[in-house]
């Protein structure tokens, strides 16, 4: 009879406690900000020793762009080939309608001086596949006449992208996806968004 194959010990261990470091790191990003996170403090609340986190980590800048690309793991850019401009808007009052999502926004693009890799790494794992999926949606609509025909699908991408930070410096994170999406068409509406789209499509 064939022995039973031994897992090797530790490995389950050191797995979770991988997950438990960054989720605590990222935790810590959204609650406190880059500038007041620290090594220790993510020790504490993953459980772990401090030579634990540095044996994976060796910098709190490492830790906090490893948290960053960890959040958004499991994007799938196919998900954002949004067919009309109705499912594209919908997508981000969905996504800007949850409070972590919108303080974590916030932290990143607040890094932006001090702590650049951070929002480096959130465009590489989520916001590059995104702007050039609304660029796509954006040139469709113009396609099919909902926007006009001179219009420039990268500056108008631009133009959203500024609205969302200003929807996120403006208003508060209990606002919800609905009333996000009205915010996104009304901007729309400013740069020549034609045809009707429903407002009632979004949960709340």
């Amino acid at each position: 009879m064939s022995t039973p194959a031994v897992k090797a010990p530790g490995r389950p261990r050191s797995r979770e406690a991988d997950e438990a470091i960054l989720a605590a790191a990222l935790d810590l990003l959204i609650e406190r900000g880059a500038g007041l996170a620290s090594i220790e403090q993510v020790a504490r609340r993953a459980g772990v020793t401090r030579a634990t986190v540095y044996r994976r980590f060796p910098t709190l800048t490492e830790l906090l762009v490893r948290a960053v690309e960890w959040e958004y793991r499991d994007v799938d850019s196919g998900s954002m080939d949004w067919p009309d401009i109705d499912s594209m808007v919908t997508a981000w009052a969905e996504h800007l309608g949850k409070p972590r999502a919108r303080r974590l926004m916030r932290r990143l693009y607040g890094t932006v001086d001090d702590l650049p890799e951070l929002l480096r790494a959130y465009h590489k794992a989520y916001g590059s596949h995104r702007s050039r999926a609304v660029r796509a949606t954006l040139e469709r609509a113009r396609a099919a006449g909902q926007l006009p025909p001179d219009s420039d699908p990268e500056i108008l991408q631009q133009l959203l992208s500024g609205a969302a930070l200003q929807h996120l410096a403006a208003h508060p994170d209990t606002t919800g996806a609905q009333e996000v999406k009205a915010y996104f068409l009304a901007v729309l509406g400013q740069v020549g968004l034609s045809t009707p789209i429903s407002q009632g499509s979004t949960a709340r």
